[in-house]
Formats: C-alpha cells, structure tokens, sequence
C-alpha cells in the first residue's frame, strides 16, 4: 500500500546525519529484522546486487572499528553498525549465482536465461578489476539510499559515514578473503537529546534551484 507522500517528505525532512546518539537505546530486534531488509530490497544494475551488508553489534568489533574510523562516537554509541561492503571485483561466479537464484525464484530453466547471462557477461568483461569494483561501489550507494530512507520512516535515526579507514575495516572484518571491500558505512539507532545538530534547520536549495524541468 502507498504511503502517503506527506508523510514520506515529513520523515525525510526530520532525517538528519545523526552525530550524538543515545547509547541506552536500542532498536528493537523485531524492528531491526524488518529494517535490514531495506537495502536486500535495493536495486541495482541488471539486479545482480553486487554487495554484502555486514551488521556489526558486537562490542569488540566494534572498539576496534572505531579505532580505523577517527575515534567518531557513532561507531560505539549507535545500536547497529552497517558495513555496505561491494565485490572486489565482482565476477562470473557472482552471475552464475545471480542467474541460478532468478531461475529459481521465477520457476524457469537457467537456460532460458543465457541471453541475459551473456548480456550482464559482456558489460563485465569491458571493465577491469578496478573499474568493475568502482561499479559495483555505485550499487553500494543505491542501498545506502534505501537504508537510510527506510529508516527514517520507521522513525529510526542513522548517519551515512565516509570517515573510516577502508582496508583496516576490511582487514578486521576479514573481507578481503570473501571477495568483497567496504564501501561506506551507516550508523542506526536513536539520537541523544544533547546532539545540538537535531535542532539545526535542514540546509537544502529550493526545490527550484536544484531542480531543472526540460
């Protein structure tokens, strides 16, 4: 069912990048399990979800992510840590997958889905590792989008973070070895009644300003 969309611009005006949240405040699981699968339901090229969302609630984890993330006080005050982690590169093996999973949800033959699955090989194989990650890190910004917009319309505050060091999270995590580098990360939970940025008004160019109508 629609929501409706006075309630989707209230929600995203109330959204802000969460600087000081309460650590006493907890996201409750039920409410979480339904959360997580926001940015799982993100789209992306072809669909073929080059991307692992690893969530982070154990206490020594994070201390040491926060550690590699400038000492920022979300990493350990916030209820969930988000890790939006893309294949590095992604591969053949990843479309093979993509396109088994399809067959199955769909009730059809793989076979019947080769002249997609020579499709998705033929882009891949015009992009080296490199530039095949630096995609794959684009689909990884589409779900950050989703989570952060779901959660601000389940009332749950969050804050999308650049500001940590990528191979030491990927080394704690032990993400290289899965194929995969971290790409950006979003903390969630509730904001503290002290964060003075809640108060702030939202900064944004009029709608006529950042919108060009052709």
């Amino acid at each position: 069912m629609p929501v409706p969309p006075e309630t989707v611009l209230t929600q995203l005006g109330w959204r802000y990048a969460t600087k000081k949240f309460d650590p006493a405040k907890k996201i409750a699981p039920e409410l979480w399990a339904q959360l997580e699968q926001a940015p799982v339901l993100a789209p992306s090229s072809y669909g073929l979800q080059p991307w692992k969302f690893v969530v982070v609630t154990d206490p020594g984890v994070r201390a040491q992510l926060h550690a590699v993330s400038y000492n920022q006080a979300q990493i350990l005050d916030a209820s969930h840590l988000v890790v939006f982690a893309a294949k590095n590169p992604p591969t053949a093996a990843d479309i093979d997958a993509y396109v088994a999973r399809t067959a199955h949800v769909r009730g059809v033959t793989v076979e019947s889905l080769d002249a997609f699955k020579q499709m998705m090989l033929g882009s891949l194989s015009r992009m080296d590792a490199g530039q095949a990650h630096r995609w794959a890190a684009r689909q990884a910004y589409i779900a950050l989008g989703v989570f952060i917009s779901a959660a601000a319309l389940v009332g749950v505050d969050a804050c999308p973070m650049e500001g940590f060091q990528g191979d030491k999270y990927d080394e704690i995590l032990g993400l290289k070895e899965k194929g995969l580098a971290s790409v950006v990360i979003a903390t969630a939970g509730y904001r503290s009644p002290e964060d003075k940025h809640a108060s702030n008004a939202k900064v944004r160019f009029s709608v006529d300003e950042a919108i060009i109508r052709i």
